[in-house]
């Protein structure tokens, strides 16, 4: 494998855990109750009120967690499976799988209401709620790994980004929008210009066939004119949100700028973060922040596994 597509490649899995660590003391607060940008960090500022103080900083939350969900499934299966997605999920949630010290410390509504259904029978490929109330940004979050481990063409991986999606959020604008990201992430990786337009492109032209998704595309993923950039866990707010921060010259100005957006800070910089790993690769990411994560005794495995992969396809 080129020494600059492993790069990449962990640069996009370190990226995401790293954003979501750094994220996660700055969640629920306000932009306006956050330090200054040039102090948000691994460590927050003394005297800094902490979300989940009594999580250790470097900790990735549900965010890092689900994904790596998705990346043992992938990697155990060797295809996408709903339901072993949905069975690791919801180990995630019951007894603490792929946590950090198996310590589950935040979930979404949408997320735990699937789980719920998951543990009471219900398939995994169903348990995602269809209402437009259920479209928070949990099937987004997890969705990089699908786009890093992927090889099919670009119509599978949108068709498979969806079915990610429909595992804990059903509605059409979720799956639309794990479509899009996880299209952008492969664009990104193959160093492609203008990525994100391309990715958008591609979702386009597929949807022209669906009218239904066309029109949700067009009036609610990608409205017309520009999109305001707040960090809530709306799923189409951070996804563009993402994309703003992934403008930043290198990955701690995404995260930082990601995070200086308030509300799910640990979502929104997990999100941009993956994206900009892809950019910056992993000789891009702090070395203080790298070596401050917790759990690389589980990921690091499962990232050197995904990269065996891609070197054998």
């Amino acid at each position: 494998m080129p020494l600059r597509l492993r790069d990449r490649l962990e640069g996009g899995m370190l990226g995401l855990l790293v954003g979501d660590a750094v994220g996660v003391p700055y969640e629920f607060h306000s932009p306006l109750s956050l330090p200054p940008r040039e102090q948000i960090d691994l460590v927050p500022p003394t005297g800094f009120r902490r979300a989940h103080p009594d999580t250790p900083v470097g900790t990735w939350s549900d965010d890092g967690a689900q994904a790596l969900c998705l990346l043992a499934s992938l990697l155990h299966c060797g295809r996408l499976d709903p339901a072993d997605l949905g069975r690791r999920i919801a180990n995630w949630a019951n007894v603490g799988y792929l946590a950090v010290d198996h310590r589950v410390f935040d979930i979404g509504n949408a997320t735990a209401e699937a789980i719920h259904r998951i543990n009471e029978g219900a398939s995994p490929e169903t348990a995602g709620a269809t209402c437009v109330s259920s479209n928070g940004n949990g099937a987004l979050m997890r969705a990089l790994p699908l786009a890093l481990w992927h090889t099919g063409s670009d119509e599978e991986l949108m068709i498979d980004a969806m079915r990610q999606s429909r595992v804990t959020h059903r509605h059409l604008r979720s799956q639309l929008s794990c479509a899009i990201y996880c299209l952008w992430a492969r664009y990104q990786l193959q160093e492609q210009p203008d990525a994100w337009e391309a990715a958008v492109r591609v979702v386009g032209t597929l949807c022209e066939s669906q009218p239904e998704w066309q029109d949700e595309l067009r009036t609610q993923v990608l409205p017309a004119g520009a999109y305001p950039i707040r960090g809530t866990g709306y799923v189409v707010d951070c996804l563009h949100s993402s994309r703003a921060a992934v403008g930043a010259t290198s990955y701690e100005g995404c995260i930082r700028d990601a995070i200086a957006l308030g509300h799910d800070t640990d979502t929104t910089a997990c999100v941009a973060g993956g994206i900009a790993g892809l950019i910056h690769g992993f000789s891009g990411i702090p070395n203080r922040w790298r070596e401050g994560l917790r759990g690389m005794e589980v990921a690091g495995p499962m990232i050197a596994e995904l990269l065996r992969h891609r070197m054998a396809a």
